[in-house]
């Protein structure tokens, strides 16, 4: 049976350090410090007591992770040495402290852990840049930061930004989402009197500054609502409710699921309009209102009890891990195609989906081209399909006979039959896309688009030649087109 005291030296000054501490480093117990790189240190010198530092952990070992693991398995084993000891780290060993977190999560039942509060970072800090925590406050790592980290809409302080490698990654991050202007606060040595720090730069001087070392922290303000120029989703669902209140738009109000449905389909294609295009903006702008879509549905079914948007996410997120054994279980896969065979499988696991006809069923109500696309590729999967595009290639040309013939042998032509035949000559196309991997809707609204640019071409031509369309021969039409035709898109 052993005993750690875990002890917090606060901040950095002297004064920060508690009596209750100062008892039990003065108790006779052994003392082991974290690190011996903090200020509060000078009070061990002045008075003569000695202790022990993992300073030199993190010469040995490759990562923080691996240093955090050995400390906490040598803290264990020489508290059953010793049967008592005191564990020193600096600040709040409740606030950012990682081998306080892995103690208490230890499975070592023999070892009892007291802990002996200090006064953290936070409240220099606070006191530094004089704002109150009151509407919310984030303490996030500086080593692990990333753009998951930020939330435009409450202050947030960033540790952990001992060096300048730190520091210019969380540049890095923070630019992307606020842009380089920005302001923010860069703090040093809080709660160390006489050496304090406060700097209030752009995102783009932060790693130019000198004074970066481990007592160094980075004070994010929220976005200011009055003159916001940067919205979060958050800030979406907040517009939409306000939208659909009684203070908001009649439109937008009267709405439901059903009169809005087809939005998320035009919205869609708008979406591939602009990849087509390769238009970064328009992309940026049609995402955005595919996003607005579903937004807009989940406030619709908040307002309703249904569900919100946290039950959207939470579905996507396990279905995306339930479907991704190779990257969140156990299971391996060799290649991109069997990762494919896997989904589906466990698609249809998931669904209670159990026969061939079932799967084909499965596929929803999808623009045509792109469903018989989907029924073919389905179908191809369960082996009833071609050897290769000559087999397609051939249905093609079967097709296109029995189209032909349909329209030589009937008189006046009957629209459902040649509706079948030519609805058959389209499936039979479809298939050779399919095995061109060739998406016969991207495809199509390709022709489409240089179609209607061509027949802008041929007008402007006709213009130049003092002639309106309507009025040329089907020649000289002809003439103009083969003139557009020469240029390229």
């Amino acid at each position: 049976m052993g005993k750690i005291h875990i002890l917090g030296l606060g901040p950095g000054d002297i004064d920060y350090l508690t009596i209750g501490v100062i008892n039990r480093i003065n108790s006779g117990d052994r003392n082991f410090l974290r690190t011996a790189k903090h200020p509060a240190i000078r009070y061990f010198k002045e008075n003569n007591i000695p202790y022990e530092s993992y300073d030199y952990v993190y010469d040995i070992k490759e990562d923080f992770t691996r240093v955090y693991e050995y400390i906490v398995d040598d803290l264990i084993t020489k508290a059953r040495n010793y049967k008592s000891i005191n564990y020193i780290v600096p600040g709040n060993p409740m606030v950012a402290e990682k081998t306080v977190e892995l103690l208490f999560k230890s499975e070592d039942k023999d070892i009892d852990i007291e802990l002996l509060t200090g006064v953290s970072f936070i409240e220099p800090i606070l006191e530094l840049v004089k704002k109150d925590p009151v509407n919310g406050l984030k303490i996030v790592d500086g080593a692990d930061f990333d753009i998951n980290n930020i939330d435009i809409n409450i202050d947030y302080i960033i540790t952990q930004v001992y060096n300048r490698r730190v520091a210019s990654n969380v540049k890095l991050v923070l630019s992307e989402v606020y842009g380089d202007e920005y302001e923010i606060y860069v703090v040093n040595r809080a709660g160390v009197k006489g050496e304090e720090k406060l700097y209030k730069i752009p995102i783009y001087e932060l790693d130019r500054i000198d004074d970066i070392d481990s007592l160094t922290s980075i004070y994010i303000p929220k976005v200011d609502k009055i003159i916001k120029k940067l919205y979060d989703v958050a800030d979406i669902i907040g517009t939409m409710k306000r939208l659909r209140s009684e203070k908001g738009c009649p439109w937008d109000r009267k709405q439901t699921h059903e009169t809005i449905r087809q939005s998320i389909i035009e919205e869609a294609y708008e979406v591939v309009d602009a990849i087509d295009r390769k238009d970064e903006e328009g992309l940026i702008e049609e995402l955005g209102d595919l996003l607005f879509q579903i937004v807009f549905h989940c406030q619709i079914a908040s307002e309703e009890g249904r569900f919100n948007l946290y039950h959207i996410t939470t579905k996507l997120n396990d279905k995306l891990i339930y479907r991704h054994p190779h990257v969140f279980g156990e299971k391996k896969v060799e290649n991109s195609d069997e990762v494919v065979y896997n989904w589906n499988k466990l698609k249809y696991r998931q669904k209670g989906i159990s026969t061939f006809t079932d799967t084909l069923k499965d596929i929803p109500h999808l623009p045509a081209l792109m469903k018989s696309y989907k029924v073919q590729e389905r179908a191809g999967q369960m082996g009833f399909d071609w050897d290769s595009v000559d087999g397609a290639l051939s249905k093609v040309k079967e097709e296109y006979l029995e189209v032909m013939e349909l329209i030589n042998n009937i008189e006046g032509g009957d629209v459902e039959e040649i509706e079948e035949e030519l609805g058959d000559l389209l499936f039979a196309v479809v298939n050779v896309c399919r095995f061109l991997n060739v998406n016969p809707e991207i495809a199509l609204n390709k022709t489409v688009n240089k179609f209607i640019r061509r027949f802008e071409i041929m007008e402007n031509e006709s213009r130049k030649m003092g002639k309106k369309l309507e009025e040329m021969t089907l020649e000289e039409m002809d003439r103009l087109w083969d003139k557009a035709k020469l240029h390229k898109f």
